[in-house]
């Protein structure tokens, strides 16, 4: 399993201020997504862990030493090796935000040769699925790493825009490109992203 998939199947620790779940969330959060807005698993239900605040650990990969500590997070699991994760970051402006947004886009436009560059047991290739029309705006992608010892694993990532709200999400599983569940990623995206406020 590759490091990618592991850090979305990782435990997240229960600490901050939950988003929407109680009197300590502010009424104007950003909404996440419910573990039934994710991509369907064939055999096991989504659950959830809480909406946290701070970044993500371990920090997903590519895009991981982008996320600031104002990130808000929230992490998805099934019962067989699938995982996602949520992490949203308010900006001061809209500029910020889409500046934050362009940089993770770049990020994730040469994720693959950045995940080979780290580990040349590694192989990875990546797929751009392109724009969504929602909000302000969502960008799809794809990246299959495979390593020397076996495993194969392939990750969707999305970035959008509400305004000064960016929301990364994050799926993976083991598989390749075949396994990608495209549509049903396209979905969820565009829900994460129509429901930030």
């Amino acid at each position: 399993m590759s490091r990618g998939l592991c850090a979305l199947g990782a435990a997240v620790a229960v600490a901050g201020v939950v988003a929407g779940t109680g009197p300590a969330a502010a009424a104007d959060s950003p909404r996440f997504l419910a573990p039934a807005e994710l991509p369907p698993h064939a055999t096991s239900a989504w659950s959830a862990g809480p909406v946290t605040a701070g970044q993500p650990d371990p920090l997903p990969m590519c895009v991981g030493e982008a996320l600031p500590s104002i990130s808000v997070h929230r992490a998805y699991r099934t019962d067989y090796d699938t995982g996602a994760l949520q992490v949203t970051v308010v900006e001061r402006s809209e500029q910020r935000a889409k500046d934050f947004a362009a940089l993770l886009r770049k990020d994730l436009a040469g994720c693959a040769a950045k995940v080979m560059e780290q580990d040349p047991e590694i192989t990875a290739t990546q797929k751009y699925y392109g724009k969504l029309n929602v909000e302000e705006g969502a960008h799809v992608y794809g990246v299959h790493t495979e390593a020397t010892w076996g495993a194969s694993d392939i990750n969707m990532f999305s970035v959008g825009r509400d305004g000064n709200t960016v929301t990364l999400v994050q799926w993976g599983q083991m598989g390749n490109f075949a396994h990608a569940q495209v549509a049903d990623f396209k979905t969820t995206t565009i829900k994460a992203v129509a429901k930030l406020y």
